[in-house]
């Protein structure tokens, strides 16, 4: 039975789930910020092992739009640090509990879908080479 990590999170005064996410920061790679951002998010220290899809979402006229890199990953293991304050809880759902949930967004159904009918992408896809700046010496 496959199950999914997911967080519950407050949105607008209402508890929804969503997969843990959030940004990459100034010189962090994308897996580096998946890493941390599961942990700050479920407690979960977890192995990226490859890419699922780039997604898009604009929640309604006006709205910033949305990008997703959605990442499988095999957990590693749990911690006990402390959830970010927006989180309220995290767990390990299968599909049917997932869909029977109020979500954050409509990329959560879309996203686990593509994991159960499409094909991953190696990890390998993804390249960090540049990511540092080259010092002013080296210009």
């Amino acid at each position: 039975m496959n199950q999914y990590l997911m967080v519950k999170e407050w949105q607008d005064g209402k508890l929804v789930i969503n997969q843990p996410a959030g940004h990459v920061e100034n010189n962090e790679s994308v897996t580096e910020a998946v890493i941390r951002e599961t942990k700050e998010e479920s407690g979960w220290i977890v192995k990226p092992i490859g890419l699922l899809g780039l997604y898009a979402f604009t929640p309604y006229e006006g709205a910033d739009t949305y990008h997703r890199l959605c990442f499988v990953c095999e957990p590693v293991n749990e911690t006990n640090d402390p959830l970010d304050a927006d989180i309220d809880s995290s767990h390990w759902l299968t599909y049917e509990e997932i869909m029977a949930l109020p979500h954050r967004s409509p990329l959560i159904k879309t996203c686990i879908e593509d994991f159960i009918n499409n094909p991953i992408i190696s990890i390998s896809f993804l390249s960090d080479q540049h990511l540092s700046p080259v010092p002013t010496s080296q210009k």
